[in-house]
């Protein structure tokens, strides 16, 4: 049976919020968990248009914040799937600040491994990625030299 592939587009989600509030922390900036938890259910959505199926996330590795946002900011969190295995894939997030004028400024960038399961709730097969732009080789590269260190993690048991 040949494996089904999607495109890197095929999976893209971008989910836009703003800064409320009840999202401030003690110092008035967003608080980590919840822009954590605005970037886990994008990497889940992500992971689902994948795979079309239900997803875990089995990782979350080179969660990096860059900046601040505060109250009233338009945050913009963009995911999509990076590089595929057998049982999971990773997906990289990046969320911004979205200014008046349009532009943005990436304030957070993390890489999450998603696994696909079954109907069981067990590892299931992803499709494989097709790759149409240069941008996303490079990106596989880049996913193939995380996962290795992943790897050696794992056997380090770090």
């Amino acid at each position: 049976m040949d494996m089904e592939s999607r495109t890197v587009s095929e999976s893209v989600v971008e989910t836009v919020h703003i800064v409320r509030p009840n999202h401030l922390n003690a110092a008035g900036r967003l608080f980590g968990g919840v822009l954590m938890q605005w970037i886990d259910e994008v990497a889940g959505l992500v992971g689902k248009r994948h795979t079309r199926m239900n997803v875990i996330t089995a990782s979350v590795d080179n969660l990096k914040f860059l900046h601040g946002a505060y109250q009233k900011d338009v945050i913009v969190i963009i995911g999509k799937t990076t590089y595929v295995g057998n049982t999971s894939m990773e997906v990289k997030v990046d969320t911004y600040v979205e200014h008046m004028d349009g532009g943005r400024t990436l304030i957070n960038r993390a890489y999450f491994t998603m696994v696909a399961l079954d109907e069981n709730d067990r590892p299931a097969r992803v499709p494989r990625l097709e790759l149409e732009k240069e941008e996303e080789y490079e990106e596989w590269e880049k996913a193939k030299k995380r996962q290795e260190v992943r790897k050696m993690r794992k056997e380090e048991d770090f």
